[in-house]
């Protein structure tokens, strides 16, 4: 805390214990304990101090996104799980990352989840879970139903929109790298139907019914895509199912790329691309060899993406940036259709309505920006709002 002062002696109070004098002296090596501005002068007055083991993203509170998954009747092929319940889990990463028990803004029972017992294997990176002490639950949980997924920190939480309790039922961690984006596709066919992408640019693909019949903490059975950053070291800030498109999906980048892949071909191979020889310019490169996954990249914008999504029938995928562009693309052609500026700042988020003939998109400019397709500009304004629009959705009604 800083307050004003007359005096021109400058002096410190810090309440850290003798034992951290060293990294005191650091600390105060570099802040300011004294200055002078128009309206008087300031002296330190004290620090506030935090335990040196806690790191930066347990102060996370806030959910950055939310996917609305429908897990639908388990295909006659894939293997019986047979579920159990675990007495650890939730509560406890709730607590970390929330403060007290977990209900300061969100309300977490315990239970990790439910436990897998037939053994698997993936010619992908394989992620086990913990054992704990497990009990036996309704075998219909996790088998089909509504499922809400999003993140908080370096946690994904799942909870059961069936149930009238709307606590999560599952927690997924990731370490030392968040979680950022997830998508979910009510049609995959292997069961892979959940996409997580990273803080770190890895992406993995996985079984949304796997994790909830598993009870611990880590994906099993997931596809590991760009791991270590083999393709992009760049944040992963948004990742798209391609409607009708076999398992292939795309994720975009804050590099300003986006990258398309297929889910059945292993992330090996060449998967270096050439050279971006304009970043200012819209282009298209394919993977040199047929093995190699990504298949290609596009080369958006200079900046972050910061959102991607497609059009219900998979035709066009609209993309919105750091810059304050919305871009609009012909998928199957590669081509760009249409664009747009924002009125103000960057743009986070956008969304397509059902019968793909509008576009609506919202950021740093407090609204949200409706453009037509078919007259190529925007025909409407959505005021109201006192900050940044983050997330939209469009519903089954028509604009």
């Amino acid at each position: 805390m800083l307050s004003a002062s007359s005096s021109t002696t400058a002096t410190l109070q810090t309440t850290s214990s003798s034992s951290s004098a060293t990294t005191n002296s650091q600390t105060q090596s570099l802040i300011k304990a004294y200055f002078k501005t128009p309206e008087g002068r300031y002296k330190l007055h004290s620090e506030k101090t935090r335990p040196p083991n806690l790191l930066p993203y347990s102060y996370a509170k806030t959910i950055s996104q939310v996917t609305v998954a429908q897990l639908k009747d388990k295909p006659s092929g894939q293997p019986t799980l047979a579920p159990s319940f675990s007495t650890t889990g939730v509560r406890s990463a709730a607590a970390r990352l929330l403060g007290g028990n977990g209900g300061k803004a969100l309300s977490f029972v315990g239970g990790s989840g439910y436990s897998r017992t037939s053994n698997g294997s993936s010619r992908y990176a394989h992620f086990g879970g913990s054992n704990g002490t497990h009990h036996t639950v309704n075998s219909n949980l996790g088998s089909k139903g509504s499922f809400l997924v999003f993140n908080v920190g370096d946690t994904v939480y799942i909870s059961d929109l069936n149930s009238p309790d709307k606590d999560p039922i599952k927690a997924l961690q990731f370490g030392n790298s968040n979680p950022v984006c997830h998508a979910f596709d009510s049609e995959a066919k292997d069961g892979h139907d959940l996409l997580i992408g990273l803080s770190s640019g890895d992406i993995y693909s996985a079984s949304l019914r796997q994790q909830l019949q598993d009870s611990g903490k880590k994906l099993v059975g997931a596809h590991h895509y760009n791991k270590e950053g083999s393709v992009t070291s760049s944040r992963c800030a948004s990742v798209a199912w391609v409607p009708k498109g076999s398992g292939a999906f795309v994720a975009a980048h804050a590099d300003g790329n986006l990258y398309v892949y297929e889910k059945s071909k292993e992330s090996a191979g060449d998967s270096s691309f050439p050279v971006i020889k304009d970043h200012t310019q819209f282009s298209v490169a394919h993977a040199r060899s047929s093995k190699s996954n990504p298949i290609s990249r596009w080369h958006i914008c200079q900046g972050a993406i910061n959102s991607i999504v497609y059009s219900e029938d998979g035709a066009n995928l609209a993309t919105v940036g750091r810059d304050g562009y919305l871009r609009v693309f012909d998928y199957s052609k590669e081509q760009l259709v249409f664009g747009g500026k924002s009125y103000y700042g960057a743009l986070l988020c956008c969304a397509w309505s059902p019968d793909g003939k509008y576009i609506l998109t919202g950021g740093e400019e407090d609204l949200v920006t409706v453009w037509s397709m078919e007259d190529r500009k925007v025909v409407a304004w959505g005021e109201g709002h006192n900050s940044w629009v983050q997330f939209q959705q469009t519903f089954v009604h028509n604009l």
